[in-house]
């Protein structure tokens, strides 16, 4: 018997999820200039252990301009998307004066203290 596939949800859709509502107000009070780990947002929105999940999430909301994920990285500082979207998130970085290298950015440099 074949599996059925998933039914990819919209944006909109999405939202009506509190999980997905939390990232997104996590990943929203990232200044302009710093940047956080998938696992580090899913650690401030209350969802330990979910970082796959922020990473699904905001691949959902990459041509949404009004969610800043482009600052969100691996949890080495490497930029986790590929092709053009890795292209548009160096780009978006370099323009909020984060220094990229090689597809990776310094956390020591310029991450994020939500207590700050």
């Amino acid at each position: 018997m074949t599996p059925t596939p998933r039914r990819v949800k919209s944006p909109a859709e999405l939202l009506q999820d509190v999980r997905v509502q939390r990232i997104l107000a996590t990943v929203d009070s990232i200044p302009s200039g710093k940047v956080a780990s998938y696992g580090q947002i899913a650690d401030e929105a209350g969802l330990p252990r979910a970082a796959r999940f922020v990473g699904s999430t905001l691949r959902r909301f990459v041509n949404n301009s009004g969610v800043p994920w482009h600052r969100v990285l691996g949890s080495d500082g490497t930029i986790r998307v590929t092709g053009g979207i890795a292209r548009d998130q160096v780009k978006l970085l370099r323009a909020e004066g984060v220094a990229v290298k090689n597809g990776r950015v310094k956390l020591s440099e310029c991450c994020w203290d939500p207590t700050e």
